[in-house]
C-alpha cells in the first residue's frame, strides 16, 4: 500500500530538512553568530542546539516582543547570519517557483536590503505582526526576528536618509466631495455633484489618489455642464424656465418618525434643499406608495393630512384622497396650486400631520428592500399608514425677478451704475472670485482670457449675464479643477525642492479641511511665509480648531475605516426589521463622532479602541439599548459593557462586515487585518466555494450550523485553511455582535462558540480579548495607521522610500502619548508633504509600492 502524504505535512517536512531539523549536523548559522555571555542559548530560541525544535510557549512571547515598542534591544547579528535564516526559514516557500503570496527572497540578501525595498517592507511588516514563519513551521527565538526585524529597518531608514525622496504627486484633480465642498466655500452654493461626475476610483482605500484619477472626455463634459449650473444657481437666472426636479423617499426609510430638518410636530415624509432659480411660482407633486392592488398604501388611515413647508413656513396643506390608484390618470399622486418662493436655496418639507399619538401598527419594515420591487411588502409586516414616495418640485411657472441670496452677495461687491463702471467692477469681481478659485493670484493673462468671454454675453444679455459666464468661466477652467504644483522655471529638476508656498497652502487645506484654503492661508502661501516650519505648524494648530477640521473624520476616517461599504449593506428586514437608512446614517455618524473627537481634544489614537463612551442620539440608543437619551441630536454617553468599548463595538463596523443574512467572521477578520494591521492576503483561487453555497444544516439531525460551523467545512481544504488560519481568529471573537452590531449568545438557534487562536497562540474569545491583542501590537497597528494618515495627506500610494518616514513619526508619536496632534503635525512637517522629490526618481518609484 502507497502511503500519500498530506500538503501541509510534505510542505512541513521540506522545511525541517531545508533548515537542518532533519540533520543535526548542519549547524545553526545563527547559534554560531550568537556571543552571549554565558556559554549556553537563551531559553526562548525556538531551535535548539541539537537541531530539534523547541515547541515551548515562545511564538507568542516572540509575537509580542516585536510588536511592541518597548522591547529590549534585539542581540548583534550579523548581516551574513540574518542572510543564512531568512534563506533556510523562507526561501522554501518564497522562492521564484512557488512565489508564496507573490512574494520570492530567492538571492535576497540583508546586507542590500535597501536594494529590494519592496520586499524589504513586506519582510518587515509580517515580521512585525509575528506572522511569519507561519504558524506550525519552526521559528527562531524571538531575538533572532528581533534582530532580523530592526536589521532590515535601519538599512531601509540608513539608506533614505543618504538619498532622501520625498516624492511627487501627479496632477490631481478635484473629486465630487472635493468640489462640492470648493464650490460651496467660494459661491455659497450647496451642489450634488453626483449628477454630474462618476463616481470616483479607490485606489489604496482613498478617493483622492492622483494616480488613477480617470480624465476623460465624459468626465470633463460633467465638469463643464456643472459649472454651467452652478453659475446659474449662484448669480441667479430671471428667465429661467420651468423644469423639474425629483426626491425619493428612501424605501428602507421608515416613515412613522419625525424626519430630520423638518418642522417640528410631524412625521414621515421628506425633508430636502432645493435651489430656486428665481423668484417665481412653483408647484409641488406629491407621489405615494401604492399596495399591490394599485390602490393608496394605508387607505384605511382617515383623515390624513400632508403639509408643504418652506423653511418652516406652511405653503400648503393636503387632504390626503384614501381611494385614489395607479389608474388615476395622475395615478397615485396629489398637487399644490402654485406658489410663490424667493430665488436661493431653501428647505423644502413635505411631511404628515400626526393625527394621534402612541403605538402604530407598522411591525416590521414597511417597505421592501429589493431594487426590482418599489412596493410596500405586505409579507414584511402589517402598516395602516400612507407612506410618501417622491417630492416632485415643478417652476419657474412664472418669474418675477431675482432676490439677493448668499451667493449673490458674495458675488456682487460691486454694482456699476454707468457703462464705463462696468468693466471695472467685472474686474473686480474676477480677480476676487477668481483667486479664491485657483488658489492663488490671478495672472494679466487669466484676468483677460475670462473678460473676453464676459464682454462677450454681456453685449446679448447685460451686466449679470456677463458676470455669470465668467463665473462659468473659472468654474471650467483646469486652473480650479486641478490642483497644480508648479515649481518655478528656474527650480531645480533632479534634486528635492520645497513645495511652493501656495501649493503647500492648497495641501494643508485640502488634508484637515477637504476645502480650499481660506484667506489667510492663501495670503501665506502668496508671500512663502508658509515654508516656515514655525509657521506652518501653527497654521496646523489653527486649522485643527476649525469646525472645517471635521474633514479628517468624515472624509479620512470614514474612507480608512470603509464606512462607505454601509451603503451597500442590506440587511434582510425579515430578521433585522428595526434597521433602516436613517439608522445607517446615525451609525456611521457615531463612528466620526468618536474619531472627530479625538482629534478635536487631542487624545491618544489609541483611544479608538478603548473609549468607554460614545455618540448616539434616542434612535441609535434605542439600538444599543442605551436609557435616559432623547432627540435627534448626537451627545456623549457612557458605555458600560465593556465588549462595546471603542470602535469594535460600533454598530457601523460590525454591519458594513456583515452579509444581509448572517455575520461573516471571515469579512470581520479581513476587516481588522487590511485595515487595523495593514497587511493583506491574497484573493481565494477562483475554484473556491462561497461560503453561503457550504452545507447550512447538519444532514443528520437536520439542524441548522452557525457560521462558525459553515466556517470550519469551508476550511478543511489546505488551500483555504493556509489564509484563513490568519483570518478567521480576528473575525470570530466579533460572532456574539449580530448583522446590526446587536449582542446575541446564539446562531440559528445554536449556543455561539466564538473561541479561536492567532497564528502566534494567543487565544481569542470576546471582544475584549481582540481588542487587547491589537493593543498588544502596537508597533503595526500605530504604523499601519500613520501610513493611512499620510497617503490620505500626500493623495498618492505610498512607496519603499515613504516607509522610513512612517517609521519616524510614529517614533515622534510614541514620545507624546500618541497624541493624534503628533500623527498630523508629524504627517505636515514630514518631507513627503513639504518637499518635492526629483522628477526622474518619482517617476521610478511609482513602480511600485510596499
Amino acid at each position: 500500500m502507497r502511503l500519500l502524504l498530506p500538503g501541509t505535512l510534505v510542505v512541513f517536512l521540506l522545511v525541517l530538512v531545508e533548515v537542518g531539523l532533519l540533520s543535526p549536523s548542519h549547524p545553526d548559522p545563527v547559534r554560531q553568530a550568537w556571543t552571549p555571555a554565558t556559554s549556553s542559548p537563551p531559553e526562548e530560541m525556538r531551535v535548539s542546539l541539537a537541531g530539534s525544535p523547541h515547541l515551548g510557549p515562545t511564538h507568542g512571547a516572540a509575537a509580542a516582543r516585536l510588536s511592541s515598542f518597548h522591547a529590549e534591544r534585539a542581540p548583534d547579528v550579523d548581516d551574513e547570519a540574518l542572510t543564512a535564516v531568512v534563506r533556510r526559514l523562507c526561501v522554501t516557500c518564497h522562492n521564484d517557483r512557488m512565489s508564496t503570496g507573490n512574494l520570492s527572497l530567492q538571492g535576497f540578501d540583508v546586507a542590500n536590503a535597501a536594494d529590494r525595498g519592496e520586499v524589504t517592507e513586506k519582510m518587515i511588516t509580517k515580521l512585525r505582526l509575528g506572522m511569519m514563519p507561519p504558524p506550525g513551521i519552526p521559528s527562531p527565538g524571538a531575538d533572532t526576528l528581533l534582530a532580523l526585524v530592526e536589521t532590515l529597518e535601519r538599512k531601509a531608514d540608513e539608506a533614505a536618509a543618504l538619498n532622501p525622496n520625498p516624492g511627487v504627486r501627479l496632477l490631481q484633480r478635484l473629486n465630487r466631495a472635493e468640489y462640492e465642498r470648493t464650490v460651496e466655500a467660494l459661491l455659497a452654493v450647496p451642489v450634488d455633484a453626483s449628477a454630474y461626475l462618476p463616481p470616483e476610483t479607490i485606489s489604496d482605500g482613498f478617493d483622492n489618489i492622483a494616480d488613477v484619477q480617470n480624465i476623460s472626455a465624459t468626465l470633463l463634459d460633467g465638469y463643464f455642464r456643472a459649472a454651467g449650473q452652478v453659475a446659474r444657481m449662484a448669480v441667479g437666472d430671471p428667465d429661467a424656465g420651468p423644469r423639474q426636479a425629483t426626491y425619493k423617499a428612501p424605501r428602507t426609510t421608515a416613515q412613522l418618525e419625525h424626519v430630520e430638518d423638518a418642522p417640528y410636530g410631524s412625521r414621515g415624509g421628506i425633508s430636502v434643499v432645493h435651489h430656486f432659480p428665481a423668484d417665481g411660482f412653483y408647484s409641488f407633486r406629491l407621489e405615494f406608495h401604492p399596495e399591490p392592488t394599485g390602490y393608496l398604501y394605508g387607505q384605511t388611515a382617515l383623515d390624513e393630512q400632508l403639509e408643504v413647508s418652506i423653511n418652516g413656513e406652511r405653503v400648503a396643506l393636503i387632504e390626503v384622497d384614501r381611494w385614489i390608484s395607479e389608474a388615476d390618470p395622475d395615478g397615485i399622486a396629489m398637487r399644490t396650486e402654485s406658489v410663490f418662493i424667493q430665488a436661493g436655496p431653501q428647505r423644502v418639507s413635505a411631511v404628515f400631520i400626526p393625527t394621534y399619538h402612541g403605538p402604530v401598527s407598522d411591525l416590521l419594515a414597511p417597505v421592501r428592500h429589493t431594487l426590482a420591487d418599489a412596493r410596500i411588502g405586505l409579507a414584511l409586516g402589517v402598516t395602516t399608514l400612507p407612506h410618501l414616495r417622491d417630492l416632485i418640485i415643478a417652476g419657474p411657472h412664472r418669474t418675477t425677478g431675482v432676490s439677493q441670496t448668499a451667493s449673490r452677495s458674495k458675488i456682487f461687491s460691486c454694482r456699476p451704475t454707468a457703462p464705463a463702471e462696468e468693466e471695472p467692477c467685472v474686474r473686480e469681481i474676477v480677480e476676487r472670485i477668481g483667486s479664491e478659485a485657483y488658489r492663488r493670484p490671478l495672472t494679466d493673462s487669466d484676468v483677460d482670457g475670462i473678460l473676453a468671454l464676459y464682454r462677450q454675453d454681456a453685449e446679448v444679455g447685460g451686466f449679470e449675464v456677463g458676470v455669470r459666464t465668467a463665473i462659468q468661466a473659472i468654474l471650467s477652467s483646469p486652473h480650479f479643477i486641478f490642483r497644480v504644483e508648479a515649481l518655478e522655471a528656474d527650480a531645480p529638476r533632479n534634486e528635492a525642492v520645497p513645495v511652493p508656498a501656495e501649493a503647500l497652502a492648497t495641501r494643508l487645506s485640502y488634508f484637515l479641511w477637504g476645502a480650499p484654503p481660506d484667506a489667510e492661508l492663501r495670503e501665506l502661501g502668496r508671500t512663502g511665509a508658509l515654508n516656515d516650519r514655525a509657521v506652518l505648524e501653527a497654521q496646523t494648530a489653527r486649522m485643527l480648531a476649525d469646525p472645517r477640521a471635521e474633514a479628517l473624520a468624515t472624509r479620512f476616517a470614514a474612507q480608512w475605516l470603509k464606512l462607505q461599504r454601509l451603503d451597500v449593506i442590506h440587511p434582510d428586514p425579515r430578521r433585522f426589521p428595526e434597521f433602516d437608512d436613517r439608522l445607517r446614517e446615525y451609525m456611521r455618524e457615531e463612528t466620526e463622532l468618536l474619531f472627530h473627537h479625538l482629534v478635536q481634544e487631542d487624545r491618544s489614537f489609541l483611544e479608538l479602541f478603548t473609549a468607554d463612551y460614545t455618540y448616539v442620539n434616542e434612535a441609535l440608543a434605542r439600538h444599543y439599548g442605551l436609557a435616559g437619551v432623547a432627540g435627534s441630536d448626537f451627545r456623549r454617553v457612557a458605555v458600560d459593557d465593556t465588549g462595546r468599548h471603542g470602535l469594535l463595538g460600533h454598530a457601523s463596523i460590525l454591519t458594513l462586515t456583515s452579509h444581509a443574512n448572517r455575520t461573516s467572521p471571515v469579512d470581520r477578520g479581513l476587516w481588522v487585518m487590511e485595515v487595523l494591521l495593514g497587511t493583506e492576503l491574497p484573493p481565494p483561487p477562483p475554484d473556491v466555494p462561497d461560503l453561503d453555497v457550504t452545507a447550512s444544516e447538519d444532514t443528520e439531525s437536520g439542524r441548522s450550523l452557525t457560521v462558525r460551523e459553515r466556517l470550519e467545512m469551508h476550511r478543511t481544504s489546505p488551500t483555504c485553511n493556509a489564509c484563513h488560519q490568519f483570518i478567521d481568529p480576528l473575525g470570530l471573537p466579533l460572532e456574539h455582535f449580530d448583522v446590526t452590531g446587536l449582542w446575541r449568545i446564539r446562531d440559528e438557534g445554536n449556543p455561539l462558540d466564538s473561541r479561536g487562536e492567532l497564528w502566534d497562540g494567543t487565544p481569542l474569545e470576546n471582544p475584549q480579548d481582540l481588542r487587547q491583542a491589537l493593543l498588544d501590537r502596537k508597533v503595526p497597528v500605530v504604523r499601519n495607521f500613520t501610513s493611512r494618515l499620510l497617503t490620505y495627506a500626500l493623495g498618492r500610494r505610498l512607496h519603499p522610500q515613504d516607509m522610513p518616514t512612517v517609521r519616524s513619526i510614529t517614533r515622534d508619536a510614541e514620545t507624546q502619548g500618541f497624541r493624534m496632534s503628533a500623527f498630523i503635525h508629524g504627517v505636515i512637517q514630514s518631507d513627503a508633504f513639504r518637499m518635492r522629490g526629483p522628477e526622474v526618481m518619482a517617476r521610478t518609484s511609482q513602480e511600485t509600492t510596499p
